[in-house]
């Protein structure tokens, strides 16, 4: 136990340092990606039609879109300013992470601990550099669990506890979640508070009917929520063992297929020390005198992920994903650590908490010497760059074709600066790159899908391959409608994800130039 408050306020402060630190850390190393180009487009919209272009998209409320609107008209596009949004709810999030151990009164060396898991945790810096919702979704979650606590304890702070509720609901679906696990927390150990959790989720219901009703509207017309989460896996085996690395690896997260799932020489011995000592809390738990803030705790972890569990396999598509579920993350640090804390044995517990820094540490030194990873999406940035200087001199409409949504998504969005590019998708050729579950915003006209025969002569063709063989008979439908290459660019020689080779060949059905 650390007696020492001066020990613990430094040690408490150089851990946030670290945590902000490795979030800001290559921060802009990776383009934006296709889900946080959704991001930008939607912010980019007008007051007026934001809520409805969201809706559209059906799986998400639009509080985050709103939020980066703002952002973006304070300090612009680029690409540190935009990443930074996440990272600044992330680092909010250690307010009410601290607030939380302390109302739960949880050892100084249990809130230390908890927030070195958090700190160098892959996944979580992973989503904390995506320009997505889920670092405002962790802070928001740790926001309602501590003013429920706090009401918990004590009968306070209910009308702010509603008040982020209502903004968690309003940032992802997930939230629901949470509010679901305080309700079940207070039927549980304070059944006198009941009226007033239902009271809070009538409110809830009630403030978010709006929005239940736009989406209700934008699925009668014609969005469909499998084509968003179709390809997500329903839960077995094989992704809860995946889950379970993600929640305990740190500085890792496995952001394509071509890198390695885990890197198991750190990952396996953490998680079996954390085994180690959930078997032995387990084996000496009838000696625990505080047992109701374990289970308090315990709820908001097993609750989401048991409902999620459920949900995956009772609903028509899985919903079952690591960062959504990033809202059980810090209470499970707090168990994991509580744990360790926990063990009798003053050397084994030193020795356990020593080998999981040191652990820790050789993934930061792992980390520090990895090559900045080249991920696919970000050659469409250079292939837009060749082309601009290519047509510098040229002040004719210029047609670039592809043949998939994902491909045309992020060609848009590069040149969308410019009225001179129109990116179009070709249907009627098979590629097997091509992911269906990557496709145009809903009502997004600005990438027309035309046929081959509708293909004006003079062109770019922007294509990427997986396999050896996949190109020749690509460009051989071209050939044979009379058309050949006047410029391949050597960005062909190019390759990311490892199996992924892009190309770009200029196309003409007359003379060369």
């Amino acid at each position: 136990m650390l007696k020492d408050r001066r020990t613990v306020t430094i040690l408490a402060i150089a851990l946030c340092l670290i945590y902000i630190v490795v979030r800001v850390w290559r921060l802009t190393d990776s383009c934006l990606w296709f889900d946080e180009i959704f991001s930008v487009h939607a912010a980019e919209h007008t007051w007026n039609t934001i809520w409805w272009f969201v809706a559209r998209d059906l799986i998400h409320p639009p509080l985050f879109y709103a939020t980066l609107k703002l952002w973006i008209g304070i300090g612009g596009e680029s690409l540190l300013w935009l990443r930074l949004l996440p990272v600044l709810f992330s680092a909010l999030a250690l307010v009410p992470f601290v607030y939380l151990c302390r109302e739960l009164k949880l050892p100084d060396s249990v809130m230390l601990l908890s927030l070195a898991f958090l700190a160098v945790n892959g996944s979580l810096i992973k989503y904390t550099q995506t320009l997505r919702m889920y670092s405002m979704l962790m802070f928001l979650s740790l926001l309602s669990m501590w003013l429920f606590v706090r009401y918990f304890n004590r009968g306070k702070s209910f009308f702010w506890l509603l008040i982020a509720n209502l903004l968690l609901v309003y940032t992802h679906y997930f939230g629901w979640l949470v509010v679901g696990t305080e309700v079940i927390a207070i039927l549980t150990f304070q059944r006198i508070k009941w009226r007033r959790m239902v009271t809070m989720s009538v409110i809830l219901l009630v403030g978010f009917l709006p929005w239940i009703i736009a989406v209700f509207k934008a699925a009668r017309a014609g969005s469909e929520v499998g084509q968003n989460i179709s390809w997500m896996s329903r839960p077995g085996i094989r992704e809860m063992i995946s889950f379970v690395f993600d929640l305990t690896e740190p500085m890792y997260f496995q952001a394509s297929n071509g890198e390695p799932a885990s890197l198991y020489r750190i990952s396996v011995p953490i998680l079996l020390i954390f085994l180690t000592a959930i078997i032995v809390y387990f084996i000496n738990w009838k000696t625990d005198a505080d047992k109701q803030r374990v289970y308090l705790v315990a709820l908001f972890v097993f609750v989401p992920l048991v409902v999620a569990f459920i949900l995956s396999w009772l609903a028509p598509y899985s919903v079952w994903g690591t960062r959504h579920l990033i809202v059980i993350y810090a209470p499970a640090a707090m168990l994991l650590a509580y744990f360790i804390v926990r063990i009798s044995t003053n050397y084994v517990r030193i020795g356990a908490v020593t080998l999981l820094l040191l652990l820790s540490g050789y993934a930061v030194v792992l980390q520090a010497f990895r090559d900045s990873p080249r991920y696919v999406w970000c050659a469409w940035n250079g292939v837009v760059d060749k082309i601009r200087a290519d047509e510098m001199s040229n002040e004719q409409p210029i047609k670039i074709y592809t043949f998939e949504n994902l491909i045309a998504y992020h060609l848009w969005f590069a040149l969308r600066d410019s009225d001179r590019y129109q990116v179009n998708v070709v249907t009627g050729v098979d590629v097997r790159t091509n992911d269906e579950s990557y496709f145009l915003p809903r009502g997004f006209d600005q990438v027309p899908s035309v046929a081959l025969n509708e293909i004006e002569n003079n062109f770019w063709l922007a294509v990427r391959t997986s396999a050896d063989g996949e190109l020749a008979p690509i460009l051989r439908t071209f050939e044979d409608r009379g058309y050949k290459q006047c410029k391949t660019d050597p960005i062909e020689d190019a390759r990311y994800d490892v199996s992924t080779t892009v190309y770009l060949f200029k196309m003409t059905s007359g003379d060369c130039p």
